[in-house]
């Protein structure tokens, strides 16, 4: 107000031009701003909340105990593998973050998994990488207590598609089966295991 009673006491042709029209446009952008505030506020979106196919993620979430046997073939050496993994929710609750370590025919196994839904593809999503340099996408469907997830790679430049199948024993335990196809070639058992929900 003292800025204004100044202003108007100074004569017009001392006041340096554009400080009338500032002054009179920041006043109108000041009551547009405060006018339009509430409405504003009550149409900004409301963040968006996991749906039920998230929430079917919980059966993964918390920690496990997997013992395995890998076959001889592409990936490797057959043998046994013993792995513990914890799986938690993103903030968000749109995603599982999996930290698995263990050891298998190959030696020492890191991983880390990142399971989601897509509304889009209408499809779960995963994402993992390993230790080895592995690094894929792959994505899976529910059916009944029935995970089938799906995913294609390339090795030694050729096309290899996989399969990794989880059943569902129990709430605390599931199976798994992984399954590959090389070069459009029939699919075979490359590992199978169970993992068990540490309490």
């Amino acid at each position: 107000m003292a800025d204004r009673a100044r202003l108007r006491d100074i004569p017009p042709s001392n006041i340096p031009p554009g400080v009338t029209m500032f002054a009179r446009s920041a006043a109108v952008v000041t009551l547009l701003a405060l006018a339009t505030a509430p409405l504003l506020r009550a149409q900004a979106p409301a963040p968006p909340k996991p749906g039920p196919e998230h929430q079917k993620l919980a059966y993964f979430a918390g920690r496990w105990t997997e013992v395995g046997e890998m076959k001889a073939g592409p990936m490797g050496p057959g043998g046994k593998m013993t792995a513990t993994s914890t799986c938690e929710w993103f903030p968000g609750g749109f995603h599982l973050v999996c930290h698995s370590d263990g050891a298998g025919p190959t030696g020492p196994m890191h991983g880390l998994g990142i399971l989601g839904y897509s509304g889009e593809r209408k499809r779960y999503t995963y994402y993992g990488i390993d230790n080895s340099g592995f690094g894929d996408p792959a994505y899976g469907e529910l059916a009944g207590d029935t995970w089938n997830w799906e995913g294609e790679s390339l090795m030694g430049g050729q096309t290899v598609k996989s399969r990794y199948t989880i059943k569902q024993l129990s709430a605390d335990s599931y199976s798994w089966k992984f399954e590959m196809s090389m070069a459009g070639g029939a699919w075979t058992l490359a590992g199978e295991g169970t993992d068990t929900r540490v309490k």
